[in-house]
């Protein structure tokens, strides 16, 4: 893997400082949210803004397609255990 350029380590850290920030001032459920209407969709504009980019920079150095997956879900690569792979006595 390659190392990141200070340009995505930029985005990482402003898109885990803004959802930090998201986090600490959502309200628990039934209470008002302190922050405007107007400033919650500038925050999911920066976020999407972020991602975008971010997406831009992986797909330039090739390393595009990350993507969380279930522990379930079928796998282009199949895994291969050492005891597979362990020469059988003749």
């Amino acid at each position: 893997m390659t190392e990141l350029s200070q340009e995505q380590q930029i985005m990482q850290v402003m898109r885990q400082t803004l959802t930090a920030i998201i986090k600490d001032v959502t309200p628990p459920p039934g209470m008002r949210h302190p922050l405007s209407e107007a400033t919650i969709q500038q925050l999911r504009q920066c976020l999407g803004l972020i991602t975008a980019r971010e997406q831009e920079l992986a797909a330039e150095q090739g390393r595009g397609g990350e993507r969380p997956y279930y522990s379930d879900e079928r796998q282009e690569v199949q895994l291969v255990t050492f005891e597979t792979l362990k020469r059988k006595p003749n």
